[in-house]
């Protein structure tokens, strides 16, 4: 070693300040429900946003969002989720509510960010809809997206809570507590069990017949498309009959049913009004187009939603944003209703009479 290298000092460096490695610059505002509805369903348990956040992920949650599902501001703020107003929530990048907010919570909205909720009918208000568009908010609403495996997961989770959840008013109703003769779904030694008749063929009525068959009750399932009760057949409980619907075999199922779920049949469907005198005078009937029983059980609502929600932002978090996801991600695509200042969705579109555009085109074109 030379003289000069015995005598040189190590000077000392200045400090470096250490970035994040992580890939993620998301930040979620997570919004609860109006408190003038009957909407009691959430997004994301604490549990998943302390994966998200573990994962390099901001979460700032609106203070008391969680109380429907019965979670305390405390447990979400243990898993890394920063507590604050409803309205420093809304200026986050990417705000997620349950349903869609209304106008007045758009505007609120930072020009440019984005809005993930399941479709509600405030996305059908003009006011809505130009507020999003006139502050070029990307909306998007879960239920209209198609998982990597062309599945419409979350859609799909919601309406096997909501067929389930059905079951469960049923039994209620015909029990003497709530109103009812009194009666079991099952039946038990030397008795008949309960009759469901289930009409549709879609996840919420299968979720419904298969739950109802599970309880011991018989159950039949009709639907107007053969070729949907064949495909219906292995998701479908071994007691569970399916049956064509035709005018004089519908009529006697109706006869002696005692409880009877309507959902999405294949082909168009109304109840004929004729059968209305038909109908046992303490027969429990629940239109699942019309109400959500899975508003019942918000937190299983909230815990199974979770599990894709999770994945679904990592994601976003690896694609560096939503508008990553939105150009690489075809799934996410058949979700969006309004990009950067268009109207996507053709049916909603349709609804306002208002011009749309197809979002492949608005995407090839800037690509």
């Amino acid at each position: 070693m030379t003289e000069s290298k015995k005598n040189t000092v190590a000077e000392p460096q200045p400090e470096v300040e250490v970035m994040d490695a992580s890939p993620s610059c998301v930040h979620i505002g997570l919004v609860g429900n109006y408190a003038d509805t009957d909407e009691t369903r959430f997004l994301l348990t604490p549990e998943a946003c302390g994966l998200l956040t573990s994962a390099g992920i901001r979460i700032s949650m609106e203070a008391g969002a969680g109380v429907d599902i019965s979670f305390k501001d405390e447990t979400y703020a243990e898993y890394g989720v920063k507590i604050v107003t409803r309205d420093e929530a809304l200026k986050c990048p990417v705000v997620l509510t349950y349903n869609p907010l209304r106008a007045k919570d758009v505007k609120k909205m930072v020009p440019g960010s984005a809005l993930l909720c399941m479709m509600g009918d405030a996305l059908f208000e003009s006011t809505v809809i130009k507020a999003l568009l006139d502050r070029k908010i990307a909306c998007g609403c879960f239920d209209n997206m198609y998982s990597h495996h062309d599945v419409q997961i979350f859609a799909n989770i919601v309406d096997e809570i909501d067929g389930r959840a059905a079951i469960m008013y049923a039994q209620e109703s015909l029990s003497y507590l709530g109103g009812g003769k009194g009666v079991l779904l099952a039946g038990v030694a030397g008795l008949n069990p309960c009759e469901v008749l289930v009409i549709g063929c879609g996840t919420e009525s299968i979720a419904a017949a298969n739950a109802a068959a599970g309880a011991g009750a018989k159950v039949v399932l009709m639907d107007n498309d053969s070729s949907s009760l064949m495909l219906a057949r292995p998701a479908c409980h071994p007691g569970v009959e399916l049956i064509a619907i035709h005018p004089r075999v519908l009529t006697n199922r109706v006869k002696t049913a005692d409880v009877i779920i309507t959902g999405n049949t294949t082909r168009q469907f109304e109840f004929p009004k004729s059968l209305s005198s038909s109908l046992k005078d303490t027969v429990y009937v629940i239109d699942l187009n019309e109400s959500h029983p899975s508003v019942s059980v918000p937190r299983t609502v909230a815990m199974a939603l979770s599990n894709p929600m999770v994945n679904f932002f990592n994601e976003l978090s690896i694609k560096s944003g939503f508008r990553g996801m939105m150009v690489t991600t075809p799934g996410v695509q058949c979700g969006m209703v309004t990009y950067e200042g268009k109207l996507v969705d053709k049916l909603i579109a349709s609804y306002l009479s208002m011009p749309s555009i197809d979002i492949r085109v608005m995407l090839s074109s800037t690509n």
